[in-house]
């Protein structure tokens, strides 16, 4: 099935989905309040009942605790539906949520096979990670290595702002941005070791560096994200 045609079968199905959501909360509703009214008729009932209970023969007063008992059992029963009536509205809507989530990771599935059917030597381009270049100032000027061979460590720039001869060249809109600062690559940059960082690589300044940290070294998103887990 195309993704067009499974669409408008999935949103057939949920066609129905905002009468069913909104009979079930008016039932809901209702029952909550049939519940309220009762448990208000057993406040009053037994604060006209406490006050004068010594003076009333045992066998009223056994029946109109009977009574007040009832009431008490009828409420809970309509408690009790309510909680039946708001799980089956749960299930009504997981049920559609998990039948999207299915279908949502069966066609990523066959996506990433046409993908690799269609060109098996190519590599996800999100893998590469490439080392982004530093804007050239001439045909000159030296090329950076494609992965994270940094050149030794030298003092960045002291403000996190790139630096003023950065900004007099000529920008490319084309040219990649990066960083917290969303700015070209400028100076020295350290790439995140999280494989799956949405940035990837940072300009020293920005990230409070001065020299290339040891061993691996984190962005602060992704480092709170490894906190959290």
């Amino acid at each position: 099935m195309t993704s067009a045609l499974y669409l408008e079968h999935y949103l057939d199905s949920l066609q129905h989905l905002p009468v069913e959501l909104q009979r079930n909360f008016k039932l809901m509703r209702d029952l909550d309040d049939r519940a309220h009214n009762i448990m208000r008729k057993i406040d009053l009932q037994a604060a006209d009942l406490l006050p004068r209970a010594s003076h009333i023969e045992p066998e009223a007063l056994r029946e109109r605790v009977n009574a007040i008992q009832l009431s008490f059992n009828k409420a809970k029963e309509y408690g009790d539906d309510k909680v039946q009536l708001a799980i089956q509205t749960y299930e009504l809507v997981d049920k559609h949520i998990r039948r999207l989530d299915s279908d949502l990771a069966r066609f990523e599935a066959e996506i990433q096979d046409k993908a690799l059917g269609g060109a098996p030597a190519a590599e996800p381009e999100r893998r590469r990670r490439r080392r982004p270049e530093p804007r050239k100032r001439s045909a000159s000027s030296e090329s950076e290595p494609r992965r994270r061979r940094r050149r030794p460590p030298q003092p960045p720039p002291t403000p996190a702002a790139p630096p003023t001869d950065v900004l007099d060249m000529p920008v490319d809109p084309n040219e990649p941005t990066y960083c917290l600062c969303h700015q070209v690559s400028y100076g020295e940059m350290i790439g995140c070791d999280n494989p799956d960082c949405p940035i990837e690589w940072f300009h020293f300044a920005c990230v409070g560096l001065t020299t290339k940290p040891k061993g691996k070294w984190y962005c602060p998103k992704c480092s709170q994200d490894r906190k959290r887990k």
